[in-house]
């Protein structure tokens, strides 16, 4: 019971400070809410990104600078491939395809660049420890 209610309390206290960090490097940084999103969705949780998450990021992409804020945020994933981390690049690939449905056709030829790493990182395969 300690227990439960210990992991709880830590939960939220994270949580809590990670809502808190976000807001500050909102008002003291130069990141906009839709590059922070585009982090948040491609980070290395084990859970794919909400379909809210990647609609508020698609609507975002249609205004110029947060366009280019993705974009960088997406490049940045895919090219920096720890095989450790490797939710990143797979969580890029499935916000990346997200975008090219619901986003503005600029990022068809904006990645049409990137094919190689694309496919290199489809055909990667993760073997856990327990095989």
């Amino acid at each position: 019971m300690g227990t439960i209610l210990f992991d709880e309390i830590k939960k939220k206290t994270s949580d809590f400070l990670q809502e808190k960090y976000k807001v500050a490097r909102l008002a003291l940084t130069d990141v906009t809410e839709a590059e922070l999103l585009a982090e948040e969705a491609t980070n290395s949780d084990p859970w794919s990104p909400d379909a809210r998450k990647m609609n508020r990021i698609a609507d975002a992409s249609f205004d110029i600078d947060d366009y280019w804020r993705i974009v960088e945020v997406i490049h940045k994933r895919l090219y920096a491939v720890d095989w450790k981390e490797w939710r990143q690049s797979y969580k890029a690939l499935s916000l990346l395809d997200y975008l090219l449905t619901h986003g503005p056709e600029d990022f068809a030829k904006e990645f049409k660049c990137d094919v190689d790493v694309i496919e290199e990182l489809g055909a990667f395969k993760y073997i856990d420890k327990k095989g």
